[in-house]
């Protein structure tokens, strides 16, 4: 069996920018173990394997550790596959996931997604996160990610990860997020993934399922900018809506190769 792997840089209109997320059609799922596999060899943070069923489009995304039960990046990734590359007839894309249904609009030359709303809650800050970080938080939230928010952007930019106090830590599925009010955006924030092959995710769309309403509540605004603040960078437009968000980027398209299985 031969498999195409689009290999696609999201949250980014720039070749070197964003964060890198393997696509890969299938006509029907493989083995869970093979998938894995294939993800692994990837060595990208997300590999998106999806199968069309009329017009819903089933999608799972894999890591090189474990299945996601949602990933942003890989998600825009897909939808610029099938709309950039494959030309799909629609411009309104609705995929089958893990975490429900999700619609993803191309419009105005941008992918916009429909992400559910996760609004993070006041929360302790475990040990072990608190020893593997340089610079301690003025505030700890929690959804699915621990959500740290700090003083400044400068902040952010200075944060480093000790990993032999952080790979301890079992968060599986989640991460910790930090991140500050922005400069020359409404807000920043870097995303951290312990016992993970890729430490730091270059531009993490499901972290903004919790930063949008916090910071949204925050800035009394419902419409934002966002910027990652990694090696990459990631961009973001985001919407805040009741309980739902909008997650809004472009994609570029780095690679096509061929692998048999």
């Amino acid at each position: 069996m031969k498999l195409d792997i689009y290999k696609i840089n999201a949250f980014t209109s720039k070749i070197s920018g964003g964060n890198p997320a393997c696509v890969i059609p299938l006509e029907h799922w493989l083995e869970d173990d093979l998938l894995l596999s294939i993800s692994k060899k990837n060595a990208v943070a997300e590999t998106a394997f999806f199968i069309l069923k009329g017009d819903t489009i089933l999608l799972r995304w894999f890591t090189p550790e474990i299945e996601m039960d949602l990933c942003g990046h890989a998600t825009l990734a897909t939808a610029y596959c099938l709309n950039s590359i494959l030309n799909h007839p629609d411009k309104s894309i609705k995929f089958e996931t893990k975490s429900g249904d999700i619609t993803v609009d191309y419009k105005d030359g941008k992918y916009h997604m429909d992400f559910p709303s996760r609004v993070p809650v006041k929360s302790d800050l475990p040990k072990l996160i608190s020893k593997s970080l340089n610079l301690k938080p003025l505030e700890i939230y929690k959804s699915r990610d621990y959500l740290l928010i700090y003083d400044s952007e400068e902040e952010i930019k200075k944060i480093k990860i000790n990993t032999h106090y952080f790979d301890q830590i079992n968060l599986d599925p989640g991460g910790v997020i930090v991140t500050a009010e922005g400069i020359s955006s409404d807000f920043v924030s870097r995303y951290f993934t312990p016992q993970s092959t890729i430490l730091e995710d270059p531009a993490t769309g499901s972290s903004h399922c919790s930063l949008i309403p916090f910071w949204s509540k925050r800035l009394n605004k419902n419409h934002l900018s966002s910027v990652q603040l990694s090696k990459r960078i990631g961009e973001f437009e985001c919407i805040n809506h009741s309980k739902r968000v909008t997650v809004i980027g472009n994609a570029v398209n780095y690679s096509q190769t061929t692998i048999t299985i």
